[in-house]
């Protein structure tokens, strides 16, 4: 068998390769030897038109400092083989691939994958990949939610399956498995007929995913995560605590200023455009911020919207916004709003003096298409934050 397929990860994301990095770091199967990672980011943040000069100290940090340690027997096994199923949106895809480029750099076997975008997209995609499923001795995944996913683990024969972090995506993941119910995002409302039509056509590849993913007698089940859960009974869990990104890149100059993390509650349909845009003016006062990260997934509609409103500069960051902190500069306080961040940003960022704070989502931002489900969640992700500081949602009232 091929080294590399014994080990086969399937992403989706930027944060999933990310964190199939980190996993991969922490089994000892990255080379560890090379010290932190130069030159391999081609390139820094880009701006809106609104914002286009570069930020004091933009060129980031290449210092050879490596705040964190090699994992014992890192770098004495074989590479990942790692598939990319990219999203269609470019901002994902952009990120996706220079993650791919860090991803060869430290000696994976990357492979690009097209999945969407066609009528045809997904079952060439599922013939290319079918062989390699059955051979994997160990399957690696980054989004349990994924249909495709789902799909790729029906043919499945491997002893080991392992969950990365696909963010606070991780928490409703365990919560629905130890439940026994359907696989379901979150933010996901019930839908039309149509809908709830492909669900029970579709609920026999969800059931044999579900039961994938469960440790079994014959399977290990392993959670690699950053997020506060519990494993279920026979369930392997590992804490993710991004040594990798740590040994790798930084540690960072620190600004004087405030950064604010953008989200894309806007573009779910769980947060209310206007009272979101209400909440980031109010922020930007208070903390005196002056730049805004924003996810990958925000309208540039909505991006002009609040420079205009705010005079932030907006920054659309090109990889996962753990390496651009970690790389640097980067302000002394960010303040996100109940996000992965607020997780994987203590980490990531451990020992270099900046302070993460967490803006609680008011239930009246919420729009009434959000789900019954989203109230609860967003809360339970600020709840359980570890080292950040909290906001209260009147820190950011909303305009009446």
């Amino acid at each position: 068998m091929n080294p590399s397929a014994s080990t086969l990860a399937f992403v989706e994301s930027p944060v999933q390769l990310l964190n199939v990095l980190e996993w991969a770091y922490a089994q000892g199967t990255a080379p560890a030897d090379r010290g932190p990672l130069l030159g391999a980011v081609p390139r820094q943040p880009e701006r809106t038109a609104a914002h286009p000069q570069p930020a004091a100290g933009s060129t980031g940090s290449t210092a050879a400092g490596t705040a964190g340690t090699p994992a014992a027997g890192a770098g004495t096994a074989h590479p990942v083989r790692i598939v990319v199923l990219p999203p269609t949106d470019p901002m994902s895809r952009g990120q996706l691939r220079r993650m791919a480029g860090i991803a060869r750099n430290e000696g994976h076997d990357v492979h690009w994958q097209e999945a969407r975008g066609g009528a045809g997209a997904p079952l060439k995609a599922l013939a290319a990949l079918g062989g390699q499923v059955r051979r994997a001795r160990r399957i690696v995944v980054g989004d349990p939610f994924s249909r495709f996913t789902q799909l790729l683990l029906v043919p499945a024969r491997a002893a080991e399956l392992v969950v990365v972090d696909d963010g606070t995506a991780t928490m409703e993941f365990m919560a629905q498995l130890g439940r026994g119910e359907r696989l379901r995002r979150w933010h996901r409302s019930g839908g039309g007929v149509l809908s709830r039509v492909r669900e029970l056509a579709y609920a026999p590849v969800s059931g044999r995913a579900r039961r994938r993913l469960t440790p079994g007698r014959r399977r290990r089940v392993e959670v690699f995560t950053s997020m506060p859960v519990v494993p279920l009974p026979g369930m392997e869990l590992r804490l993710n605590d991004f040594a990798w990104t740590r040994a790798r890149f930084g540690p960072p100059r620190l600004t004087k200023g405030t950064d604010l993390v953008g989200t894309s509650l806007v573009e779910t349909g769980v947060v209310d455009p206007d009272r979101y845009l209400d909440a980031v003016r109010a922020l930007t006062l208070e903390h005196g911020a002056t730049r805004y990260f924003a996810h990958r997934r925000e309208s540039p509609e909505k991006l002009r919207m609040l420079s205009e409103a705010t005079g932030l500069e907006i920054v659309r960051p090109d990889l996962p916004l753990e390496l651009i902190a970690r790389r640097g500069p980067v302000g002394r306080t960010i303040v996100s709003f109940p996000s992965t961040v607020v997780h994987t940003l203590p980490y990531a960022l451990s020992g270099t003096g900046v302070t993460v704070a967490v803006c609680d989502i008011d239930p009246e931002w919420l729009t009434g298409a959000a789900s019954a489900r989203a109230r609860s969640f967003l809360a339970g992700v600020t709840d359980t934050a570890r080292d950040v500081h909290r906001l209260p949602a009147q820190a950011a009232p909303a305009a009446g």
